[in-house]
């Protein structure tokens, strides 16, 4: 790989959030049963017409205007020509030579460093429906469709071919998720399919100007899959050039069981589809005012809140890229730190046990039943010596399984530190008398002995005791004697 230098440009597919389909009323929910989300429009029935969705013209202006792209005030819809089964009509209404955005650009952090990639485009279109196949039907002489996808909104971004590696690729299309979720026109749920990256793979020579034969990766939903597939497909045709032949502009699939890019068909170029107006839409027109009412209702996004989080409340760089991966976990910090006046302990919290239990649950953070209060409260508790840091994993625990407040919990299970030096000291004397051993090795010089005691007063104690508490009176105790 010396040789080569890896030029990468990506094609991510993002299914809009509408309540309805992208030219008829329709409603899609995933996972209903096949066919139910069907009309005569989306199954391109003949006499039918299309009306445009304008609730997905302003979510793709929306992204337009996240992604610093210039917004096309005159734009209009296209027949994309193909054919395959998925695709009732023949042919797919997109855009072609006039799409809603242009001239975009993303920024991502890699490796702590802060890069960016252009944008040569996002334009709406509607999906295709899905096949269904042998390892569904059972049966391997027998596909059948599900047009219930058919029609959906979908939005296709698409960058210029400046990415130079698999793993910047990943950062680049993590980066315009987040922006996505934050700015609430798409769920980006992979596993259904709500978001797809479809890379443009090519090599060159290094030094060299001239772009490489490029292939096409389709449809991955994973990024974890899409790395391991872009790293296949650059080694293959390394290897491809190393003995001297060429790479062939093809379509591709990539194989789960294999781990190898398979060929699906040859690349299509534009003068394949046969583009052409869409006659039975009007053109679409755009006015300055309308971006700028669109404009306000942008939130901050995550590059921004990103350096706000490390400038405002003293935060690294590691934690604030953590903390605002989704835009429901950077409100939930920034409530929290306000609330508290903690913002690293907060980030702690976050990031290791609320994180814990989120994982496990497997749930979102937003149908946690914790809340910034919660947290807040939690921290308090720690401060004012209320509770060890121990007890409080449990009184978190309890309070993700019934909502209740961290204080209510505390005062229901008696979970408060003893902080009587009196009582502290009859439970010491009582277990360095149970235990001579540990406590002549103290005396004799072997200081991290007391670890061991100070575990045996939070035993008996049931991990109530102050711990600053039983090690200065546990000191006292073994130097009198």
């Amino acid at each position: 790989m010396e040789k080569y230098e890896i030029v990468i440009g990506l094609e991510i597919h993002v299914e809009l959030c509408t309540q309805s389909k992208l030219f008829c009323n329709c409603a899609y929910t995933f996972g209903a049963s096949a066919n139910d989300c069907t009309c005569p429009i989306c199954l391109g029935m003949p006499g039918t017409l299309p009306v445009i969705n304008q609730r997905a013209l302003e979510f793709a202006v929306r992204a337009g205007l996240a992604m610093n792209c210039e917004i096309t005030t005159y734009s209009k819809f296209d027949r994309k020509n193909y054919f395959y089964p998925d695709l009732p009509k023949n042919y797919q209404i997109s855009q072609y030579d006039l799409p809603l955005c242009r001239n975009g650009v993303v920024t991502y952090l890699m490796d702590g460093e802060t890069k960016t990639v252009a944008l040569r485009r996002i334009h709406l279109e509607e999906d295709a429906g899905k096949s269904i196949h042998a390892e569904v039907t059972g049966d391997p002489t027998r596909s059948f469709m599900d047009f219930n996808r058919a029609g959906v909104p979908l939005m296709e971004i698409v960058s210029e071919p400046e990415i130079h590696s698999p793993e910047e690729a990943i950062a680049y299309c993590r980066a315009v998720k987040e922006i996505l979720e934050y700015i609430e026109v798409s769920d980006c749920n992979m596993e259904e399919g709500s978001l797809r990256c479809e890379p443009n793979i090519s090599l060159r020579p290094r030094g060299s100007k001239e772009l490489g034969t490029r292939t096409e990766i389709k449809n991955k939903n994973s990024f974890q899959e899409l790395l391991v597939a872009m790293e296949y497909e650059v080694k293959r045709q390394a290897r491809i050039l190393d003995s001297g032949g060429e790479v062939v502009q093809e379509t591709l699939l990539f194989d789960t069981n294999t781990g190898k890019t398979v060929a699906m068909r040859g690349k299509e170029e534009a003068d394949d589809y046969r583009y052409f107006p869409e006659p039975d839409l009007v053109h679409v027109q755009i006015d300055n005012e309308w971006i700028q009412e669109i404009q306000p209702t942008l939130p901050e996004l995550p590059a921004s809140r990103r350096t706000r989080f490390i400038e405002d409340y003293g935060i690294s760089p590691a934690n604030a890229e953590y903390l605002t991966a989704t835009r429901q976990m950077a409100d939930f910090f920034e409530e929290a730190a306000k609330l508290s006046g903690e913002p690293t302990i907060c980030a702690n919290w976050i990031m290791g046990d609320l994180s814990r239990l989120l994982n496990t649950a497997e749930i979102e953070l937003i149908d946690s039943k914790v809340t910034p209060s919660h947290l807040s409260e939690l921290i308090t508790l720690i401060n004012n010596n209320t509770i060890s840091g121990k007890i409080a994993k449990s009184v978190l625990d309890d309070a993700f399984e019934t909502g209740k407040m961290p204080k209510q919990i505390v005062e229901d299970k008696g979970l408060a530190q003893i902080t009587d030096t009196s009582e502290i000291e009859a439970i010491v004397m009582q277990v360095v008398e149970e235990n001579p051993g540990p406590a002549q090795d103290y005396r004799d010089g072997t200081k991290k002995a007391i670890g061991f005691l100070v575990g045996q007063v939070m035993k008996a104690t049931r991990g109530k005791a102050n711990p600053q508490l039983v090690n200065q009176i546990l000191t006292q105790v073994l130097s009198a004697d």
